[in-house]
């Protein structure tokens, strides 16, 4: 299987919904560093698994809404708590959008929360 990942990060605000959650719940600041990487199990015409350049662009196209925002005050995570999770796979499914016609594998979506905790999520896209 081949890879190929780029990367870019956010700083975001949020609050979660839950007791789960403990302090979290009251508004708070995060910075992710958000690696994406494309996979398939071979070379396309051109000899890569994807454009670098377009693949960064994408993101950092994906990533423009959410950066330096209030996530709570987005109407389109309005009901969700946007945990790491939950983002990994939003920005997964957005990306998805853009990737139609240019790629067809398995696109990682990994959000480093800090040194010792991350979420991601994993699809085929194509």
């Amino acid at each position: 299987m081949f890879s190929v990942a780029v990367k870019d990060h956010i700083m975001i605000a949020h609050s979660f919904r839950g007791e789960v959650f403990g302090p979290a719940q009251k508004l708070h600041g995060a910075t992710f560093v958000v690696t994406t990487e494309y996979k398939r199990p071979e070379l396309n015409a051109d000899g890569i698994v994807v454009d670098i350049g377009k693949a960064h662009g994408w993101l950092a196209e994906v990533l423009a809404p959410l950066r330096y925002q209030n996530l709570d005050d987005l109407p389109i995570f309005e009901g969700r708590n946007t945990t790491t999770e939950y983002l990994a796979r939003h920005i997964h499914q957005e990306l998805g959008k853009r990737l139609r016609g240019s790629f067809q594998g398995t696109l990682r979506v990994v959000l480093d929360e800090s040194h010792i905790a991350w979420g991601s999520f994993e699809g085929p896209i194509g």
